[in-house]
C-alpha cells in the first residue's frame, strides 16, 4: 500500500525540520507495525519571505526587525529550542550570519526528485539542508555550499554547480509556490496526507501518526 505525503514547507522554517523530525519518527512507528505501507514523500516549496534578496541578508538583524527587537527573538527561539528538545532536535541559532534566499535549496530539492532519487535519499538530502542552515550555520543559498551537499548524498558536485548556477526549473519552482499559495496555504509545514487529509503546523509524532492512519482508512481519491 501506498501513502503519499506531499508536504509544503521552507529550508529556513525551523518549524519544518521539526516537523521532519516528528515525521519521520511517525513512518519509523508506522513501518514497524505497518510494513506493508510504503510512504512516498513529495516535497513542495514554499517562501517564508519571497523578497530575501538574491544574496540573503543578515540573519539577526532581519528576525529582530520581523518580531520586535532582540528580547522578543530571544524568546521565540527559546521556544522553538524547547518544543524541540524532547525529539532529540537541536538548534543553533548563533551560529546562523546568513538568512538565505532558497530559491537554489528548493530547486536542488526539486532536481533531485526529478531525477527519480529513491525516497532515503530525497530524506536526507533535505536533512542536510536543514541541518546546514540550522545546525551549522552554512549559507545554503550559496550554490558552492549547496553543491557540496548535494555530493555528500551521492550527486556529482561539479554538475550540481553548473545546474545551480544556471536558471534550470526555476520558473517551475516558483509556479509551484505560487500554486500552493493559491491553494490558500500561509503557513509551513503543511502535510496533505493521500490527497485527502490536510494537516498543518510541526504537530507531535502521535497527531502526525494518527492523521496518518486516516488518510489510508478513508482511502485515497478515485
Amino acid at each position: 500500500m501506498i501513502l503519499d505525503i506531499d508536504l509544503v514547507s521552507d529550508f529556513v522554517c525551523p518549524w519544518c525540520f521539526l516537523g521532519k523530525t516528528r515525521l519521520d519518527r511517525a513512518l519509523a512507528d508506522l513501518k514497524a507495525s505497518r510494513p506493508d505501507i510504503e510512504a512516498r514523500i513529495n516535497w513542495l516549496p514554499f517562501f517564508l519571505n519571497p523578497d530575501t534578496p538574491p544574496e540573503g541578508e543578515p540573519y539577526r538583524a532581519f528576525l529582530e526587525a520581523k518580531f520586535g527587537g532582540p528580547l522578543k527573538v530571544d524568546e521565540m527561539l527559546g521556544r522553538i529550542a524547547e518544543a524541540a528538545a524532547p525529539d532529540g532536535l537541536t538548534f543553533a541559532f548563533d551560529r546562523i550570519q546568513t538568512r538565505p534566499n532558497t530559491l537554489k535549496a528548493h530547486r536542488l530539492c526539486y532536481r533531485a526528485q526529478s531525477l527519480g532519487w529513491k525516497q532515503d535519499k530525497v530524506q536526507a538530502l533535505t536533512g542536510a539542508l536543514f541541518s546546514a542552515h540550522f545546525q551549522q550555520g552554512q549559507d545554503i543559498g550559496d550554490s558552492a555550499t549547496l553543491a557540496d551537499i548535494a555530493a555528500a548524498c551521492g550527486d556529482r558536485r561539479d554538475e550540481v554547480l553548473t545546474w545551480l548556477d544556471g536558471r534550470q526549473d526555476t520558473d517551475k519552482v516558483q509556479r509551484m509556490a505560487d500554486g500552493v499559495r493559491r491553494q490558500g496555504i500561509e503557513g509551513v509545514p503543511f502535510f496533505i496526507l493521500n490527497r485527502k487529509l490536510a494537516v498543518s503546523g510541526a504537530q507531535s509524532t502521535a497527531v502526525l501518526g494518527a492523521a496518518i492512519l486516516q488518510s489510508l482508512e478513508t482511502g485515497r481519491p478515485s
